[in-house]
């Protein structure tokens, strides 16, 4: 899928007005401050959902909760005819495993257990291509760096 020249034009306007706003948040607040590591990972969720926006992906849903289960849904978006779950994991450096090594049997449980709760408020989910992908975000100097794992594992 091709993104027109405008519409890149305006998401990168939109992408650097988020960072800013969230840098302005940040530095105003005066609220308990969170983790490092948690906003490194919100960083880095921010940084794919652009990154896959530009890559051609329909986002539907940021941070996906629901009420019955624990947990959430990163990002989830259509890669054409595809419904994609997306879990992002973020590291700073590449100096341990890489950031995909996160994604173990009981993360890959919740999130298609989480699909399944979603699917099941669609019309003729069983129609639906499904896909579960995992994308790795980077920080080494600053400027995020992406792997994405486009059907990283399955329903089983």
């Amino acid at each position: 899928m091709h993104i027109s020249r405008f519409a890149q034009t305006r998401l990168a306007i939109f992408e650097r007005t988020i960072v800013w706003l969230d840098q302005q948040a940040t530095r105003k607040t005066l609220q308990k401050k969170t983790p490092s590591h948690l906003m490194t990972g919100l960083r880095g969720e921010d940084a794919a959902y652009f990154h896959l926006r530009r890559l051609g992906y329909t986002i539907v849903a940021r941070r996906w909760r629901s009420a019955k289960l624990r947990g959430d849904i990163d990002l989830i978006g259509w890669d054409g005819e595809w419904l994609c779950f997306i879990e992002v994991k973020t590291r700073t450096s590449r100096s341990f495993q890489p950031a995909e090594a996160a994604v173990d049997y009981e993360k890959k449980r919740m999130l298609t257990r989480m699909a399944r709760e979603y699917l099941h408020n669609l019309e003729n989910p069983d129609r639906i291509p499904v896909r579960f992908d995992v994308v790795s975000v980077y920080f080494p100097d600053g400027k995020p760096e992406f792997e994405i794992f486009c059907g990283a594992f399955d329903w089983k």
